[in-house]
């Protein structure tokens, strides 16, 4: 699975919308759905900041595994 598939998957797990992702990261909602469409890749900084957000490790959340594994 590609990261950005997972991006999507998390966000809509939680009932969320691109715009309140975006808010979470304190970019645009413009710039998000770039990052969530696989069209530009993301900064490290914003998958420390999303891991920690749904609680799940960086490995899951690049797409490297597919069970979660929880950070707290």
């Amino acid at each position: 699975m590609h990261f950005y598939q997972r991006l999507k998957d998390l966000r809509e797990d939680i009932d969320k919308k691109q715009e309140d992702i975006a808010a979470v990261l304190n970019i645009t909602r413009q710039q998000y759905q770039l990052y969530e469409s696989g069209k530009r890749e993301m900064p490290m900084h914003h998958f420390i900041t999303l891991a920690n957000f749904y609680n799940v490790s960086l490995d899951y959340l690049a797409g490297l595994l597919d069970t979660p594994r929880k950070l707290h």
